[in-house]
């Protein structure tokens, strides 16, 4: 839209693309049991809780060790990283976006830097995104290390420790403020796309998966959501959706 700079962000799980990217590389790389495992020996007390929502910080972390001890290399977690599915409409949406002069895309996501980069990169996306907001990793002795976003408390009780989207969200908006007239579009389907909505105007937009937890957090608190809301089941409803917003802003 001419005179208006469009800020799309978009969550990755189960709105990029077609799974959870942590699952997904423990479940091909026949780890499930031993994160069963994990699962069940950890003490069940309102601080270790807290702690899975950080599951792509621990968990994923103790997984990428595991694999590590059984000789896996990182060449072997890549291949089953370009395998995740997206859907080519979803891949279609970004692309037509990216092309508008007026629209810029970003990722804000609790999955970490090297499976967002390696599934990006295999799609053809990642230089669609003028920004990026994810977990830490890094190659260490052959290892992938994953850290958490925030090393210290954010203060917000409806977001997982190590990453309130809330915030990031806040950070956007003072930066792109003084382009002068702004509006954003938020896609998710998570618990933690919940805050981020929140953080919403009148004349932006909230794209939630439908039967998604986002989805059913914004129904039953739907007076306090600013934002106009646009549901959406599949790539090809996320398409339309989509591509009628950054062309005209109405659909």
């Amino acid at each position: 839209m001419e005179g208006t700079t469009t800020v799309v962000v978009f969550d990755f799980d189960h709105t990029m693309i077609e799974d959870n990217r942590d699952t997904w590389v423990v479940e091909q790389m026949g780890l499930t049991p031993l994160f069963d495992q994990l699962r069940r020996t950890l003490p069940w007390t309102t601080l270790m809780a807290s702690i899975l929502l950080l599951f792509p910080i621990f968990s994923v972390d103790r997984m990428m060790e595991e694999l590590h001890s059984r000789g896996k290399t990182i060449e072997e977690i890549t291949e089953c990283l370009r395998r995740v599915p997206m859907n080519p409409r979803v891949i279609s949406a970004i692309r037509k976006a990216h092309s508008l002069p007026w629209c810029e895309l970003r990722i804000i996501s609790d999955a970490n830097q090297f499976f967002i980069e390696t599934i990006l990169k295999q799609f053809g996306l990642f230089d669609c995104f003028t920004e990026i907001v994810r977990n830490p990793s890094i190659i260490e002795g052959g290892r992938l290390r994953i850290f958490p976003y925030n090393s210290s408390p954010h203060g917000c009780s409806l977001c997982p420790p190590n990453l309130c989207k809330g915030l990031v969200i806040e950070q956007i908006q003072a930066s792109i403020s003084e382009k002068g007239k702004v509006r954003m579009i938020y896609l998710g389907d998570g618990r933690g796309d919940f805050c981020p909505s929140l953080k919403l105007g009148e004349g932006d937009h909230v794209m939630p998966r439908k039967d998604f937890p986002l989805w059913k957090r914004i129904c039953d608190n739907c007076t306090i959501i600013k934002a106009k809301v646009y549901e959406w089941g599949n790539g090809e409803e996320l398409e339309r959706i989509l591509s009628q917003l950054v062309d005209t802003g109405t659909i």
